[in-house]
């Protein structure tokens, strides 16, 4: 599936793995394994907020927490103090994404998460005058036990890098002006980053069904960063390969069960991630396609529609990462596609949603951003939180769907 080889062993294969390729132990027969995917495509939510805080997506918890007008976990931090911060955080970790939210992704027919982390969960990559909370590993490592146990796929994400990658994103964990990741020293950090999480991956029970690891979320743009993207493409993306792939050596892991090696898409705009590889074998690309920020899209309903139902993304290893249901911010909340007390506009979403699934599976599959948040703008914003959609209506309660409800 992931590969010309792979789609060619898939084919063979047919319905045989429809399910998913078996792990070495017997018990665990049902759980996707290592290098190969569920069968069919990908379906997921990622889990956004859960590792990496967004405000903006989850103005409640942030204010409970006790941040405030914190622009972001950093900033947070700093505020509360580490101890005090510490408390506060792991009282998220342990309820934001619960054993019952992984358990409900299950039975909507999804096969997949996407989990975002910061550099950070690793506490000894922290340098000192860095501030970010303490003790999310033991979170992290529950969490992928109750992904395994339901037998969904993840792909781990390392959402925000050592320096931060994009300028005034509060992804990044710590939002700046000017991004700070592209030095030998922060590219050095990431890279024990991605070995530890190699090994954890290939020797923590938990982690038995994370077969993706994607090296870094959202990098700078080549357009506004040229020399920064082009490092990145040049350096970055081949040495953290080389270092995931060492990783696995040394552990003598076979070629059966190693990660997929996943990298933004070139058409996120920061140059061609594959040109500079080693290898390609088990590469996967990350596509966010946002159709919201796109100005070429009509921002009318037949203009998302049509985009959406033209849209093609790239082959099997293209997997689109992010998306939602949110249009451009001009007209969100007018007539047209306003939401709030707005019930009438249930049905439009839904086709949206179902033409946006036939697009992207067309490629390797979706990942919805994100599956839960509370309060965007002071409204249950489910455009951007597929938990509420369902519970709107907006988005049916199995993700297969897509084809019988499509309007392309």
């Amino acid at each position: 599936m992931l590969s010309s080889f792979l789609s060619a062993a898939l084919a063979l294969a047919g319905i045989q793995i429809a399910s998913c390729i078996p792990l070495e132990s017997s018990a665990e027969s049902a759980q996707p394994s290592k290098r190969w995917l569920p069968g069919g495509k990908i379906r997921g939510v990622n889990l956004g907020s859960q590792f990496v805080i967004e405000p903006w997506m989850a103005h409640d918890e942030w204010q409970s927490m006790g941040c405030g007008n914190a622009n972001d976990e950093w900033s947070c931090v700093q505020a509360l103090g580490q101890d005090k911060a510490d408390a506060a955080f792991k009282q998220h970790w342990d309820t934001w994404t619960t054993q019952d939210d992984i358990s409900q992704i299950k039975s909507l027919g999804l096969n997949a998460v996407r989990i975002p982390v910061g550099y950070w969960i690793r506490e000894d990559l922290v340098t000192e005058g860095e501030h970010f909370p303490r003790g999310g590993i033991a979170y992290l490592d529950r969490l992928v036990g109750w992904c395994a146990d339901a037998g969904l796929y993840v792909i781990m994400d390392l959402h925000g890098g050592p320096g931060a990658q994009f300028p005034n994103q509060q992804y990044t964990g710590h939002v700046v002006s000017t991004p700070g990741f592209y030095t030998p020293d922060n590219y050095e950090r990431a890279y024990k980053f991605l070995e530890w999480m190699t090994e954890r991956i290939h020797t923590n029970n938990n982690y038995r069904t994370v077969g993706t690891l994607e090296v870094m979320n959202e990098p700078v743009h080549s357009g506004d960063y040229p020399s920064q993207a082009a490092d990145m493409v040049a350096n970055y993306y081949p040495n953290a390969w080389t270092r995931i792939r060492k990783a696995e050596d040394k552990l003598n892991v076979a070629a059966d069960k190693r990660v997929n090696i996943q990298m933004m898409d070139k058409s996120w705009g920061s140059g061609d991630p594959s040109s500079h590889l080693p290898d390609t074998t088990l590469a996967l690309y990350d596509d966010h396609r946002y159709y919201k920020w796109d100005s070429s899209v009509q921002t009318t309903k037949d203009g998302y529609i049509s985009a959406a139902c033209k849209d093609n993304r790239g082959g099997s290893n293209v997997i689109v990462g992010e998306w939602s249901l949110s249009v451009a911010d001009s007209v969100e909340s007018n007539d047209e596609f306003g939401i709030k007390n707005r019930p009438d506009q249930v049905d439009w979403y839904k086709k949206y949603w179902a033409s946006q699934v036939q697009a992207f599976e067309k490629s390797g599959g979706w990942v919805f951003w994100s599956w839960k948040c509370n309060w965007i703008g002071g409204i249950d914003e489910w455009r951007w939180c597929y938990k509420s959609a369902v519970a709107a209506g907006a988005i049916p309660k199995d993700a297969g769907s897509a084809a019988s409800l499509s309007p392309c």
